[in-house]
């Protein structure tokens, strides 16, 4: 049996969880910081790093008590090393360190995105080989897993990720900060009356969405220019049928020539409804590739996820030592943190 503490600290919520044996939940705590960046229309970075310091303790400690757990019966401490933003994951680095010394507990530092990935693990057992499409505000990324603890990028987003994009998006559309859940919402009102060109790329499984942004304004522009009322929630529909179309189409073509036995999604915009549903009608035919989708708590950073990853890591021996510091530009895959 492995008892994991989880720290996740890479961005803007402070997260600890205790996970037993990589899939069962004890307890998963997320101190959320959306309230204080909505004011700045984005995350700023030192506000961040400072929100942690004042509540990574209180976090920490409220996860042991949930779980009903002592440091006697924590295995080892798993926690976000990268990537991200180095204020934020130094907190969590810190924090981690210090529990790891004084209580002489082996360290485990856990890429973020092998975090998401994993987090599919509280939905089915993981088979291999594994397709997963990690999609979040800093990532678009295909990630393909022969087996298991074995990653390799084999397409990624050439400029924003897509989660950037529809903060820039919404951003330009009025329609506040976050953009993700924003324009998920206003896109079921929407009518194709727009229509915006696909990106293309050169990478067989690459990603681009900086000229999908550029587009959405330049239609904008065209609209207000012939004095037309611009339609907000149809520009909304326009832009998130193309993004996504886009995802589905390079997974599919990736599925269709790597035929993993396992597709899964990873990362805050798996949270999409949109992307859900027309994953789950994509696929839900297919008897050669299963679809996991995670559930929503589970799309967002949170401290469960890096428990799940940190257990596999354990038993692959991935340990970390005292003098490690938080790596904000981290690449997967990661055998030599």
């Amino acid at each position: 049996m492995t008892m994991i503490l989880a720290i996740e600290t890479s961005c803007d919520e402070t997260a600890c969880a205790v996970v037993k044996d990589g899939t069962e939940i004890l307890s998963n705590i997320v101190s959320s910081q959306i309230n204080v960046h909505t004011l700045y229309g984005g995350v700023v970075p030192e506000v961040a790093s400072r929100i942690h310091v004042e509540n990574i303790s209180a976090v920490i400690q409220e996860a042991l008590t949930a779980a009903n757990v002592s440091m006697d019966d924590i295995t080892a401490i798993a926690y976000t090393l990268g990537p991200g933003l180095i204020g934020s994951l130094h907190v969590g680095v810190q924090a981690a360190k210090s529990i790891a010394w004084m209580y002489d507990k082996p360290l485990v530092p856990i890429h973020h995105l092998t975090g998401h990935i994993y987090a599919n693990s509280f939905v089915d057992e993981i088979q291999f080989p594994l397709l997963a499409l990690v999609i979040s505000g800093g990532h678009t990324e295909l990630v393909w897993m022969k087996n298991d603890w074995d990653f390799e990028v084999i397409g990624s987003t050439c400029d924003d990720a897509i989660g950037e994009a529809y903060d820039k998006v919404a951003r330009v559309l009025g329609l506040g900060y976050p953009g993700g859940p924003k324009i998920d919402k206003i896109a079921k009102e929407g009518k194709p009356n727009y229509t915006l060109p696909t990106p293309k790329v050169d990478g067989e499984y690459d990603f681009s969405f900086s000229g999908l942004k550029t587009a959405v304004l330049q239609l904008i522009q065209r609209e207000e220019k012939k004095g037309n009322e611009v339609q907000v929630a149809d520009v909304a529909y326009a832009f998130q049928e193309t993004a996504l179309h886009s995802l589905i189409d390079k997974t599919i073509k990736a599925v269709e020539a790597y035929q993993p036995k396992m597709l899964v999604l990873a990362g805050g915009v798996a949270a999409n409804s949109r992307l859900r549903e027309l994953m789950e009608k994509e696929f839900e035919d297919r008897k050669d590739v299963k679809l996991i989708i995670p559930p929503l708590y589970c799309c967002t950073d949170n401290a469960a996820m890096i428990g799940a990853a940190g257990a596999i890591a354990y038993q692959h021996g991935c340990f970390g030592e005292l003098y490690d510091a938080a790596k904000p530009s981290m690449d997967m895959p990661h055998e030599n943190m």
